[in-house]
């Protein structure tokens, strides 16, 4: 939006008063919905998080519409579709005009103390820094221990703990506070590829959790499943990278125990976190948000990494602990989708502001109250557009009985590979309706609308990607 526009709803803004609460939203990186004890996880110890769910809601059906860091964080922070912001699909940083209705600003213009811990992998404009964060420190991997002025090494995730216990402890009476921690784990250190403390380096906190126990082999784990996969995903990064972590029983059972110590590391840091809360009486008017950017195959279908339409991909963990909330609003498990790009307007809206016009995210707050919308969705956009690379341009539409996805393997001007998957019959996502020859009428009827219902989400949020092609050029 113009700049006079924007300082104008700055102006507009309510100010910041004491019965608003404080955000403190912890972000996880490469974790899939399933990786949490109170997810049914048989093996991972998430104690902090558990509790956090017993108290809270957890939505199990929350997805990313992009399943790739950079642009599901930049959807994190615009509140939109990638298809709308177009982040690496476009030069430059974040778009400054959506950065500009990003729920930091936001919440910053009406009076909140903002800031962003740990791993951002977008590139943002230096003023729409300075409008969405009063404190903003950067954290990468590579390597994940760092060097301390003694000469130790720590663990990024433990100095973003520490780094968070800072912030908090400096925060001043009166005035409310959002407080992202962005963490690298469980994100692999793709540049070392030694089984365990090499690819999946955990803080010393772990050291020995998980040693005795036997890791449990995926479930999509026949080696038939990858084979019926078309060729671009069988040549694909996601295959390239499996070779780096679960090829071999020996490797797969070093890295998931590794995996799963960098997983508890970061619920050890939680719990310090809110024991910090409590030490300094914030902790009744404190919500706690836990998500991450994005799923993670482990193993799963052949497949490392993410980026690609199956749910190991898309689905990712959301829990939102209201310390406010009645008690029957407590332990709940919400069935909605949720979307990341729903958590600007619901911090928003919990902060008792108004969800922006340019976030195709929606507030998540009457669902949080019991009360879902009568017109709740019941599909998304869900797309894959910057640096093709390896996986190439895809775009489709999951809802609740069928996820479609249409590959653009010969560019945007040939026709699309089409996946269709009945989800009501095959939840495992195995079959692929589109290429049967003997379609019944159903799926046939069901191909026919999604392509249509594609189409629509398409048009609704930017433009096609034969457009876009051509506009690059």
């Amino acid at each position: 939006m113009p700049r006079l526009c924007f300082l104008l709803l700055c102006l507009l803004l309510p100010a910041a008063c004491p019965g608003q609460p404080n955000i403190l939203f912890l972000f996880a990186d490469d974790q899939r919905n399933h990786t949490l004890g109170c997810a049914g996880h048989p093996v991972v110890k998430t104690p902090h998080l558990d509790r956090l769910a017993a108290q809270g809601v957890r939505f199990e059906n929350a997805f990313v519409t992009t399943s790739t860091c950079w642009a599901s964080r930049a959807c994190l922070f615009t509140g939109c579709y990638e298809r709308r912001h177009l982040y690496r699909a476009s030069p430059g940083p974040l778009n400054p005009d959506l950065c500009e209705t990003s729920y930091f600003t936001l919440l910053k213009a009406s009076g909140y103390r903002t800031a962003h811990l740990g791993k951002e992998h977008v590139a943002i404009a230096k003023e729409s820094a300075a409008a969405m964060w009063d404190i903003r420190r950067r954290l990468g991997r590579n390597p994940y221990f760092k060097k301390q002025a003694d000469g130790s090494l720590r663990h990024t995730t433990q100095i973003l703990g520490d780094w968070g216990i800072e912030f908090l402890r400096e925060q001043k009476r009166g005035q409310p506070f959002c407080l992202q921690i962005s963490f690298n784990a469980t994100h692999a250190e793709d540049g070392d590829k030694r089984p365990g403390i090499g690819h999946f380096p955990w803080p010393r906190v772990m050291d020995g959790a998980y040693d005795d126990q036997e890791m449990p082999l995926p479930a999509l784990n026949d080696a038939a499943i990858y084979e019926s996969q078309p060729d671009f995903l069988k040549k694909s990064l996601n295959r390239q990278r499996f070779f780096w972590r679960w090829d071999t029983p020996d490797k797969y059972q070093t890295n998931m125990r590794a995996y799963f110590r960098m997983l508890s590391g970061i619920d050890h840091v939680m719990g310090r976190l809110v024991a910090q809360l409590r030490k300094q009486g914030l902790a009744e008017n404190t919500i706690i948000i836990y998500s991450a950017d994005n799923g993670f195959y482990l193993g799963d279908r052949g497949f490392a990494g993410k980026w690609t339409h199956y749910d190991q991909s898309l689905r990712i963990p959301l829990i939102v602990f209201d310390p406010r909330a009645p008690r029957e609003r407590r332990g709940i498990v919400q069935k909605e989708m949720a979307l990341n790009s729903d958590l600007g307007s619901t911090i928003l809206e919990l902060a008792g502001l108004p969800a922006p016009a340019s976030h195709t995210g929606r507030s998540l707050l009457p669902i949080l109250k019991g009360a879902t919308p009568k017109d709740w969705r019941r599909d998304f956009l869900c797309e894959f557009i910057a640096v093709p690379r390896t996986i190439p341009r895809w775009e489709g539409v999951r809802d609740q009985e069928w996820l479609y996805a249409r590959y653009f393997v010969d560019g945007p001007d040939k026709p699309p590979f089409e996946f269709v998957h009945d989800l009501r019959n095959d939840p495992q996502q195995l079959v692929n309706v589109a290429a049967l020859s003997t379609r019944d009428k159903g799926q046939s009827l069901a191909l026919t609308r999604l392509r249509k219902r594609c189409d629509e989400l398409v048009a609704a949020n930017g433009l096609r990607l034969q457009d876009l092609s051509r506009r690059k050029k």
